[in-house]
């Protein structure tokens, strides 16, 4: 009597959560819309359907034949990207199964407590959400991340997926709502994005990419100065900002016009608001990001520009996806009115490969946290209707900060408070997705428009080369990528950057419950990397910042680069009595120079300290891999040295410094990373050796500073010598600036400054 009661209460339920078409197409053909099933392994009783009299196969393989229509285009696609054997197939679906009993023993119990805010579409979209998530990600350590790692069941789904909200954010069950303003038939529309991926490209096109040459052209803009504008296409378009702006001109979806201007507002004056909702900083990066060209821009700093900056990106992205996304609900309700077939229209391909179209890459939580309050701002506005925010107390919890925990009386420049602001934690990722006027944060990243991460975070995730967790599936439509303070990265860990663009668009291996007619075709022939609009943002000119630019940012919109030159450098801000001596190394090629550095140094600098006269001598070191050559070095040649690096303990610094400044140690190997992340006050110096010049500019100035901290009468006896060699011009203009370094750089000789004081 119990089994007979739970199975009609198990089947009341399940026609009770059915829709009124769902029903209709059950009465109709005796069985769910194929959208709808639900996998599983196990042998389940079938719902009542009329089958052929030649069926007298088993029921999994009348299940496969009784849907043709499955058959045609989506295994065909799904046949290029992987075979999947039978044993993975039925790992997966155990786990799909998993995944679904415990979303709906969740509801029931929710149901039964009469707590549940549930509507039973929303139940049934999250079923069928869930099922379609084949690949879940890893998550931290700390169990703060939010996603479970791939064939993993320690925990259990429902702490890790966000069940509740699935239905809201789905863009398979929902439909364009008229206030949204969305249209996604502007076939010929002047609106940029669509004029962006509605550009076809050609097979020729793409296969001459890699025999033409990048032509470039510069112009002068009136804010950013000079651009450089190139492509590897054979149509170089460049174009000047106009002196006036107009916020319909900009083609800026629903409700951005309104709710920019009000969160903007904090950087416009009163004469400003009235005339432009831009900036002039501003108005120039938004014409090149809407525009969907690629964008380096080197002077960004957290004290002056960067929230000016972030601003104007984030409007950027906001607008991308809810453009992208209207444009998939217009068609999901123009196949809805018209009743049209899979596949039957080419007009409804308006998707990737998969859902995440936006990745920002940030080095710590607290830009992820300023990131997430612009998108609410951007989407709220000053509106009375305040949108719907999914998780907002966990997610304020987890990359908020205490004020109190920060020391009160830690003093720093004005540089390093505004970097190191809020939480410093730099391994997280999170999933956000937008849908009309509302935002689900900690969403599967499958189910996910915008993906926000640290480049250790994406690192844990997509692994390495035999690791068995690993997943970079996710990457693969990407549309815009954004990468802010790409400075902070050189000192954090390049490799990642690196390991990142390498797994950029790549084809997934899994499916990831794709409707395949709905994918565009210049994703489904890999060429997404050509569509994909990267915004690079930093404080500096670097030769590895600028290698990863011109290697990886091949749009076929073309790029664009800043290249201001600096006129003064930072020498300039040195406030004591120096002489500055520039010496200059020969190196064959840039391969060589790190061999021709350390032998240079050995045989012709360290000799001239090694008398005790020459005591009190600070090396200051960029590389750690040079620092740690040299204090082997050090230690063979039994040299009187101490050294401090980013990973010495807290007392092993003290140490240093105190045997430093009385004297007992005649060196002191310090690398620019503990400089970076401490800015102690180094006493004690009266000769300074820059080992290499430093990757920011205003550290020369502050190490040359140092001195000033114990004046005991010796300052007749200070000296500063720097290494250098013609692969370092970058770096050496930005110390004394571009037209001294270019006479440095052809004289060949070894250069002597002396600078007299304060200025």
């Amino acid at each position: 009597m119990g089994k007979r009661g739970s199975r009609s209460r198990s089947q009341g339920q399940l026609l009770s959560s059915l829709t009124k078409k769902q029903k209709r197409h059950l009465r109709d053909f005796g069985e769910e819309h194929p959208f709808y099933d639900r996998v599983s392994t196990k042998e389940a009783k079938p719902q009542t359907c009329q089958l052929s009299e030649s069926s007298d196969t088993s029921s999994s393989e009348s299940e496969a034949e009784s849907e043709p229509e499955q058959v045609s285009g989506y295994h065909k696609l799904l046949a290029t990207l992987k075979n999947v054997s039978k044993e993975e197939e039925e790992e997966d679906d155990d786990d799909e199964e998993e995944e679904e009993d415990s979303v709906v023993d969740e509801a029931e119990m929710n149901h039964e407590d009469g707590a549940s805010d549930i509507s039973v579409e929303e139940e049934m979209a999250a079923e069928s959400a869930e099922m379609q998530e084949s690949v879940a990600l890893p998550a931290d350590p700390d169990g703060k991340d939010g996603h479970e790692p791939p064939g993993t069941s320690q925990e259990s789904p429902k702490e890790f997926t966000d069940a509740k909200h699935e239905s809201l954010f789905s863009l398979e069950t929902n439909f364009l709502e008229e206030e949204s303003g969305g249209n996604c038939s502007l076939k010929a529309s002047k609106d940029p994005f669509v004029q962006h991926v509605n550009k076809e490209l050609k097979e020729k096109e793409i296969q001459a990419i890699a025999t033409n040459t990048k032509t470039t052209h510069q112009l002068k803009w009136p804010i950013l100065g000079q651009l450089v504008f190139s492509s590897k296409f054979q149509k170089l378009e460049t174009f000047k900002p106009p002196k006036d702006v107009d916020l319909k001109s900009l083609h800026l979806q629903k409700p951005l016009e309104s709710t920019w201007i009000k969160t903007n507002s904090q950087f416009l004056s009163g004469t400003q608001k009235s005339n432009s909702p831009f900036t002039p900083l501003q108005k120039e990066l938004f014409l090149i990001m809407n525009s969907y060209r690629d964008l380096f821009y080197p002077e960004r700093t957290a004290l002056k520009n960067g929230e000016e900056i972030r601003h104007v990106y984030c409007l950027h992205v906001i607008n991308h996806v809810l453009k992208a996304n209207a444009q998939v609900l217009g068609n999901n309700s123009r196949r809805r009115s018209q009743k049209l077939g899979v596949g039957d229209d080419d007009d409804f391909r308006d998707q990737g490969l998969t859902r995440p179209k936006v990745l920002i890459v940030v080095p710590f939580r607290e830009a992820a946290l300023r990131v997430v309050q612009l998108f609410i701002s951007l989407l709220e506005g000053d509106s009375k209707k305040k949108i719907i925010v999914s998780n907002k107390k966990r997610f304020n919890g987890e990359y908020g900060s205490d004020p109190e925990e920060r020391p009160p009386n830690l003093k720093r420049p004005e540089d390093y408070e505004a970097v190191f602001v809020g939480n410093i934690d730099d391994h997280f990722r999170i999933g956000v997705a937008v849908l009309q006027r509302s935002i689900r944060l900690y969403a599967p990243f499958y189910s996910s428009d915008i993906l926000i991460a640290s480049p250790l975070g994406l690192r844990t995730i997509l692994g390495g080369e035999g690791e068995k967790k690993r997943d970079f599936d996710f990457l693969s439509s990407i549309e815009l990528l954004i990468i802010d303070q790409a400075d902070i990265y050189l000192m954090q860990n390049w490799e990642h950057v690196l390991h990142l663009m390498n797994h950029m668009n790549l084809l997934p291996l899994d499916s990831h419950g794709v409707d395949f007619s709905r994918v565009r075709m210049w994703s489904l022939n890999n060429w997404s990397k050509y569509y994909r609009q990267t915004l690079l943002f930093g404080a500096l000119q670097d030769a590895q910042i600028n290698s990863v630019f011109n290697k990886y940012c091949v749009n076929m919109q073309g790029q664009v680069a800043v290249r201001n030159v600096p006129m003064t450098g930072s020498i300039s801000h040195v406030l004591v009595q120096l002489p500055h001596v520039f010496q200059r190394m020969e190196a064959e090629n840039l391969a060589s120079v790190i061999d021709a550095r350390f032998n240079f140094f050995v045989n012709k600098i360290l000799p001239q300290y090694r008398d005790a006269v020459m005591s009190h001598t600070l090396i200051y070191v960029p590389s750690y891999f040079d620092f740690v050559r040299l204090r082997n070095y050090f230690k063979k040649e039994e040299l009187n040295f101490t050294h401090i690096c980013e990973y010495t303990q807290k007392s092993g610094v003290s140490r240093a410094r105190h045997f430093f400044l009385q004297g007992e140690k005649q060196f002191l190997l310090l690398t620019e990373r503990f400089h970076f992340y401490k800015r102690y006050t180094i006493k004690g110096i009266r000769n300074l050796i820059f080992y290499e010049l430093p990757t920011y500019p205003h550290f020369y100035s502050e190490v040359c500073n140092m001195l000033r901290a114990t004046t005991r009468g010796e300052e007749a006896t200070w000296t500063c010598t720097v290494l250098y060699s013609k692969y370092d011009a970058q770096r050496l203009a930005a110390v004394v600036g571009v037209e001294r370094a270019a006479q440095m750089l052809q004289s060949k000789k070894n250069v002597h400054l002396f600078i007299t004081g304060e200025r």
